[in-house]
């Protein structure tokens, strides 16, 4: 099951368990959300296109995070004038999480798909042994001088 749905004014193809990056939402971080503008729903062929849009159909999602696209450079020059002009922008973006497509009537409960991180081991710092060691590794070593040389008239 797919949906075409619009977010922030972009059209997204989006499945159930899906991440999704898109425009910069304003919620907070772990809130859910849902997207009521569906567009276009295909439920194991039964495709149901809207007028503009399709009746009674939301999508779940919830955010992940907030983060920045990668950087673009935009650079203007006019041959022959001295004009060059450089700069680069960072789009900024929501990571969203697709957890159900709804049909009418039908409502999501949070805790059905919880994502669920993987356990980390905890991380000690073994102590050196010897504090001399450590100085020791720190230390460069030493360079070697080459043996000057003067110049013959």
């Amino acid at each position: 099951m797919y949906a075409i749905v619009d977010i922030a004014g972009q059209q997204f193809k989006v499945q159930k368990n899906q991440r999704v990056l898109v425009h910069r939402l304003e919620a907070i971080e772990g809130s859910q959300i849902e997207f009521d503008r569906v567009l276009l729903v295909d439920n194991d062929g039964k495709i149901a296109v809207g007028k503009p849009l399709v009746d009674g159909y939301k999508v779940a999602a919830k955010v992940l995070g907030h983060v920045r696209g990668e950087k673009v450079i935009v650079f203007k020059k006019k041959r022959r004038k001295g004009y060059a002009v450089k700069n680069g922008h960072r789009q900024d973006l929501s990571e969203i999480l697709v957890q159900a497509i709804l049909a009418k009537g039908e409502t999501f409960k949070a805790e059905e798909t919880e994502v669920k991180k993987p356990k980390t081991k905890a991380v000690t710092k073994a102590e050196p042994a010897d504090e001399t060691e450590t100085v020791a590794e720190k230390k460069a070593p030493a360079k070697k001088t080459a043996a000057k040389t003067t110049k013959k008239k």
